[in-house]
């Protein structure tokens, strides 16, 4: 019995449909975050504030072909920018393959469950607000721990 591909290539070695299948929907990426520049480790701190396009049920992004266009900040994941996934969730899949680790036991690929994020409790869905709700100068107020 061969293991699944995820446990048999790297990253760099994955198709794009292999690569997009990595995310588990929990849209946590789609968090606005604020870094404390002033620190000696830069820590990302996530807040509860959502990016205007993420619709909060799905826990997708209701324009993802344009993402890139339509929001300045958007970040496009990049299978050779290995060193920058340390801002990812500590659950997000990119981040615990890069490490070396393995995926969680409710993500989808491995339950066959596109909803088994959310049955675990693991995605954005009924904790965030749109971001067009919330001034640039509040975000610090959003803060929320359950998110990294």
């Amino acid at each position: 019995m061969s293991r699944p591909f995820w446990q048999e290539k790297t990253l760099a070695q994955m198709t794009r449909a292999e690569w997009e299948s990595l995310c588990d929907g929990c849209a946590r990426c789609c968090l606005h975050k604020l870094q404390d520049s002033g620190s000696d480790d830069a820590r990302v701190y996530y807040t509860d504030v959502a990016c205007r396009l993420l619709d909060p049920e799905s826990c997708r992004c209701s324009d993802y072909a344009h993402r890139l266009e339509r929001v300045d900040d958007c970040i496009d994941l990049a299978r050779e920018d290995f060193d920058q996934f340390q801002w990812l969730p500590s659950t997000c899949a990119y981040r615990l393959l890069a490490q070396g680790g393995d995926l969680p036991v409710w993500h989808p690929l491995v339950t066959g469950d596109p909803q088994s994020v959310h049955a675990a409790g693991q995605s954005v869905r009924g904790r965030v607000i749109c971001e067009i709700e919330v001034a640039d100068d509040e975000f610090e107020d959003h803060i929320v721990a359950w998110a990294e």
